[in-house]
């Protein structure tokens, strides 16, 4: 595999934007929420193509990958669901916090959003965060600490929203797809795991 073209630089811009389009996406009302968010996971996710992240990652969807991601994706989900119910319990807010993420882009074909998530937001998503942003801290400052760093900075952007229960959210999933990067660094995996765990979520079995 060859190296990613990682910058700090270029990788800071482009934390940056992510910032601004998380932004956008969760707390302007301007276009679908799921019009949005899947512009601006594209826009990331062109980005890491052009520093090299697909070149840098093995990419084969063999059957390996495949089961990877599809295990990792129904483990997520358990995860969640379990979450979601212990979260009913102690926070109070847990309910209509999650409700209000549901509740984004309200009047969108269900359809439609599981394609968009399936086909461009997951891998994209992937494609920008373990591809591109984690390889790349993993490369400079080591496996754990670019994991760590990559953890942090994606449950990060996620604040923008003001929605604790979509930042804890991000949080677990997002050291959860690290975790399994660190672990395969397989790509593949990774956007078979993403893309059918947000498809299933939010358009076919929502945990609300």
């Amino acid at each position: 595999m060859s190296a990613v073209r990682f910058r700090p630089g270029i990788a800071g811009a482009a934390v940056a934007l992510a910032f601004v389009l998380w932004f956008f996406s969760f707390s302007m009302e301007i276009l679908n929420f799921w019009i949005k968010i899947t512009l601006s996971a594209s826009i990331l996710g062109g980005i890491a193509v052009w520093a090299g992240a697909l070149r840098a990652n093995t990419l084969p969807f063999d059957t390996r990958g495949v089961l990877l991601g599809l295990a990792g994706a129904v483990l997520l989900y358990l995860v969640f669901l379990t979450g979601n119910f212990v979260s009913e319990y102690l926070f109070p807010f847990a309910s209509r916090q999650v409700g209000s993420i549901y509740g984004k882009g309200q009047g969108f074909s269900t359809t439609a959003i599981f394609f968009l998530l399936l086909f461009v937001t997951g891998p994209c998503e992937e494609i920008f965060w373990r591809g591109y942003l984690q390889n790349g801290l993993m490369e400079r400052f080591g496996q754990w600490k670019g994991w760590l760093l990559a953890t942090a900075v994606y449950t990060g952007i996620h604040a923008c929203s003001l929605n604790f229960m979509l930042v804890g959210a991000a949080a677990v999933g997002g050291a959860f797809w690290g975790l399994m990067y660190l672990k395969y660094r397989r790509l593949d995996a990774l956007i078979v795991c993403h893309s059918v765990w947000s498809a299933c979520i939010f358009a076919v079995v929502p945990i609300r």
